[in-house]
């Protein structure tokens, strides 16, 4: 460190005035060596009362909160006094140690008590009221804020923000400083997340060669896995030598030969396929070629069953009060002189009716039936539909994480598969080839499967194009519905949507019926629209209950995206009141009441139900509402549709606001009310399928504010994006096509 001008501060912390667990920001009350109180700021992850600090920086005065001492770097130490200790236990750093507690445990053990607590907890049992087992959790629960705060530490001090710190710690537990240390490129991986230019930085620190063929291994599972979280499956060769050369700053003939090596020992996939020299990760290329192979092995056709089809087509429709259209009883047909069967179409066009009318068929066969899809919401709907128990994939599969390197497992496989006849999947276009792979895995020998959904919505967010890659194939027996029934309803939502998915322009200014345009020319004032229609228009003048109305975006930046409308509909739908509690994550405040959605798959979530259930895991894409949070014991609890799961402070990371969704984030879910922004993003969220896949989300009411013309420019806009797989090939050739 460059010691001109430096000044150096030593104190003790006194209390936290404001902690960023995200970025690792703190603002301190502390006292110097001569008892004087002052004010520290910097990056300071995870403070607590009582602690010492050394630190380099300078004196700075704010112009709003006066003389401050601004760190640039700290050295930390532990609590050495009776009073430093008393502070840190009563300030809440050990769960599970309040004030009372803290003084009992520092009155009997004096200064040595955090040694006690670390080394020899069973002392602890000594006090009134503590049980071994409960001085055995106190210990555990101070060792773990003790190794999550070096690793912290250390990422910290490197320019690595905290929440990757956290996440590490998460799968590694309390190795995790010397795990990290050993291979730094651990934290790109999936579920941690950490940028690969991160964790290059801290190699480097850590005296890892540039030409080190470890690092380049990594760079080269990096770029492959950072491109399957845009879509695709593999990459070209001719397409990945290059993007590792320049992530890694090397000659491409140093990293082509490591893609050799790794060819050579199947760490690394190339086969020509599709026109390409196609590079895959080896769990990526099995999830394709797997896939294929399953889905072919599915394609084949029935026995008629002994009872008569027609006749019990003809009892559905008299149990459901209607006559099947044409298309329709083509699917139930379908349905039972098939193995798989795939059945698209867009809003109104009856995909529910044919659903229900398929499970009263096997029901009829005696056949055992069961329903799925990606999303929870997109479950509860499908169950509300049909009137049957529905179930996320991941649910339905048993998704956990494996104790021994904390990677995604399915307890349902080829090895205990799902106890059905029939398996009939909603909102296929949502789900990826890994996820496709694992429920194909999981579906017995000699099951149905019938997958359902809307080929021109947006594809999944996951690797794959899977949906319309089985409908391309022409292998696969499909019926794509389009007669429109819910338009004869008047229903200009499915008139509308279908004339976008056409490419033609509706009549915008028709404000009548389901489907309204509200012209806002600045980004400023259709915010200021967007609150008020949330806030007042719709709850009182059209009785439309807050939590029925969902807003949408194309996107997350901006005045009009979902950050900035986060924030506004926040302040506007539930502000600050004394008797809510709130906690800072990153730049947002939780609040009491917030409505809030999880961002990844997280498999560590414990839940409980109101009907005694409980079990764990919450998924990217959940809804719920923020019910408590509980500052002693460091957690908070949120509702997802009656199971309330419980988040350590240290896991707030996945949680976002979600009174404004981006609409990628909307997809299998449907809202009574929605309210889409029509403001300038990225050309590539403008797009037909980003618009179609908006529109189609609104059930009974949709408003469009902002400029129309990005929604013309929206229609017209038919880039489609190229995603890299191979499954319609894969399919065909494995079907003898």
């Amino acid at each position: 460190m460059d010691s001109e001008g430096i000044e150096v501060l030593s104190c003790t912390v006194r209390s936290v005035v404001y902690s960023n667990e995200v970025t690792g920001y703190a603002v301190l009350s502390v006292s110097d060596t001569d008892g004087v109180e002052q004010k520290l700021t910097g990056r300071l992850p995870f403070p607590w009362a009582g602690e010492t600090i050394t630190a380099y920086g300078r004196w700075l005065t704010h112009p709003n909160y006066g003389r401050q001492f601004a760190a640039d770097e700290a050295e930390r130490g532990v609590p050495d006094d009776e009073n430093s200790v008393f502070a840190y236990l009563a300030s809440g750093a050990v769960k599970g140690i309040g004030p009372v507690l803290a003084g009992q445990i520092v009155q009997k053990f004096g200064k040595k008590a955090l040694r006690i607590l670390e080394k020899e907890p069973e002392h602890l049992a000594e006090i009134r009221g503590i049980s071994p087992g409960k001085a055995a959790k106190l210990s555990e629960e101070y060792r773990r804020r003790n190794s999550m705060k070096k690793l912290v530490m250390l990422l910290s001090a490197n320019g690595i923000a905290p929440e990757y710190a956290i996440r590490f710690y998460r799968f590694f537990g309390d190795e995790s400083e010397e795990i990290v240390q050993q291979n730094p490129f651990l934290l790109t991986i999936d579920g941690i997340g950490a940028s690969f230019a991160d964790a290059d930085r801290l190699a480097t620190e850590l005296g890892i060669s540039e030409s080190s063929p470890y690092r380049i291994r990594a760079g080269i599972r990096f770029v492959l896995q950072h491109n399957e979280r845009n879509g695709h499956c593999f990459i070209p060769y001719g397409k990945l030598l290059p993007a590792v050369s320049e992530q890694l700053g090397l000659k491409a003939d140093d990293v082509d030969a490591v893609m050799q090596e790794m060819t050579e020992q199947g760490d690394l996939i190339r086969e020509q396929i599709a026109g390409q020299d196609a590079c895959y990760l080896p769990e990526m290329y099995r999830a394709e070629t797997e896939t294929a192979q399953a889905i072919a092995n599915l394609v084949q056709k029935l026995p008629q069953p002994s009872l008569n089809l027609e006749r019990l087509i003809e009892e559905c429709e008299a149990e459901q009060g209607f006559s099947y259209a044409k298309q329709q009883k083509e699917i139930l047909r379908a349905a039972v002189g098939n193995r798989i069967i795939a059945v698209t179409g867009g809003p109104g066009t009856g995909k529910t009716t044919s659903l229900k009318g398929i499970l009263k068929l096997y029901d009829r066969m005696g056949l055992k039936t069961l329903l799925a899809a990606p999303t929870g919401r997109a479950a509860k709907r499908m169950a509300e539909l049909t009137g049957v128990e529905a179930a996320t994939i991941h649910r339905l599969l048993g998704a956990k994480l494996a104790d021994e390197n904390m990677s995604l497992v399915f307890t349902k496989n080829r090895n205990d598969r799902l106890s059905c006849d029939a398996l009939i999947v909603d909102e296929c276009s949502m789900v990826d080839i890994r996820l496709m792979h694992a429920l194909l895995e999981a579906l017995p020998a000699s099951a149905r499967l019938v997958l359902v959904g809307d080929a021109a919505q947006l594809p999944a967010v996951g690797p794959g194009d899977v949906f319309s890659a089985i409908l391309r194939s022409e292998a696969v027996p499909a019926v794509r519905l389009n007669e429109i029934f819910r338009q004869q309803d008047g229903s200009r939502i499915v008139r509308n949507a279908h004339m976008i998915n056409a490419g033609e322009q509706p009549d915008f200014a028709e404000n009548a019926g389901d489907f309204f345009r509200l012209q806002r020319m600045q980004a400023s004032t259709t915010a200021e629209t967007v609150v008020e229609l949330c806030s007042r228009r719709l709850p009182e003048r059209m009785k439309i209950p807050v939590q029925d109305i969902q807003v949408l975006s194309p996107t997350r930046k901006g005045e009009c995206g979902t950050v900035a409308l986060n924030r506004q509909l926040q302040a506007a739908l539930n502000p600050p009141a004394p008797t809510k509690r709130e906690r800072m994550v990153g730049d947002a405040v939780f609040r009491e009441g917030d409505r809030l959605i999880q961002t990844r798959n997280d498999y560590n979530v414990l839940w409980e139900s109101a009907d005694g259930g409980s079990g764990l895991g919450i998924f990217n894409g959940d809804i719920g509402t923020l019910r408590e949070i509980d500052p002693e014991e460091q957690r908070i609890s949120v509702d997802f549709d009656g199971r309330l799961a419980r988040y350590d402070f240290d896991m707030l990371g996945d949680l976002e606001h979600a009174w404004a969704l981006t609409v990628h984030k909307a997809q299998g879910c449907e809202y009574p009310a929605v309210i889409l922004v029509l403001s300038d993003a990225s050309r590539r969220l403008l797009t037909r399928t980003v618009l179609y896949t908006a529109v189609t989300r609104a059930k009974d009411l949709l408003i469009l504010v902002g400029n129309e013309n990005i929604a013309r420019t929206m229609i017209d806009n038919v880039t489609p994006t190229r995603r890299y797989n191979a499954l319609r090939i894969r399919i065909r050739e494995a079907c003898g096509k």
